[in-house]
């Protein structure tokens, strides 16, 4: 579904990204780990257009997204969840949802929304409600819900657990989990490593803007040498 060719990024003079290759299947789950500052988020940026490529190629479904405006790549069915969650605080839940349903028609955007109301009910409970009055998990969930609105094939999810409490982060990742089993297509960059691996069918590293480890989740949870190097473990 996904193929990355030597991709590099920039930041003016910095580079971020050096000649990253990765490919995902459809259905398949990869979880993306390294320190911070390794490029975790500046490939998913590149990946789903926020951020330009300065070489290298994206190709999605064998089509070259390259240089493919942000938008259009939603239409085709990538959606990314960004770090910190970035809510839209003074709307309400439901139209936080519905502006991620913006590619679709009204009636396909009701049933989004019965969807997400199903998978995080405490969202339906607080539909009316401003976003900026939930606590950080619930906006997490309204985060993950106003991607899933646009029924995305590619799922990019960027620290969906970032600053939660532990029984919140489970939350997230039952979800996760769930989408999973859906058939749902995730590429997940995770600090909690072990968690993201957990439900994931491969594991990669991402190391100072290269890829230094790709393979089987379990190979880099239960690996006592890879542990060591990439899980501080």
């Amino acid at each position: 579904m996904l193929e990355i060719r030597a991709l590099a990024s920039h930041y003016g003079r910095v580079q971020a990204l050096h000649g990253v290759s990765l490919s995902i299947q459809a259905r398949e789950t990869v979880a993306l780990v390294g320190a911070n500052g390794a490029g975790k988020t500046t490939l998913l940026n590149t990946i789903s257009g926020v951020h330009r490529a300065s070489a290298g190629a994206v190709f999605f479904d064998g089509a070259d997204i390259t240089f493919m405006p942000a938008h259009r790549r939603v239409r085709l069915g990538i959606a990314q969840v960004p770090e910190g969650r970035q809510v839209f605080t003074v709307l309400s839940v439901e139209d936080n949802l519905r502006l991620g349903a913006y590619v679709s028609s009204h009636a396909v955007a009701a049933r989004g929304i019965e969807r997400v109301f199903a998978m995080f009910p405490v969202l339906k409970e607080r539909r009316d409600s401003p976003a900026g009055t939930l606590s950080g998990g619930q906006q997490q969930m309204l985060a993950i819900g106003r991607a899933l609105m646009a029924a995305p094939r590619l799922l990019l999810l960027d620290e969906p657990s970032m600053g939660l409490a532990p029984v919140v982060a489970a939350e997230i990742f039952a979800a996760i989990a769930a989408l999973k089993r859906s058939g749902t297509t995730m590429l997940v960059v995770e600090q909690n490593a072990h968690a993201a691996l957990a439900v994931a069918d491969r594991g990669c590293v991402l190391e100072t803007g290269r890829i230094v480890h790709d393979g089987p989740a379990n190979a880099l949870r239960y690996k006592d040498e890879l542990r060591r190097a990439y899980l501080a473990a």
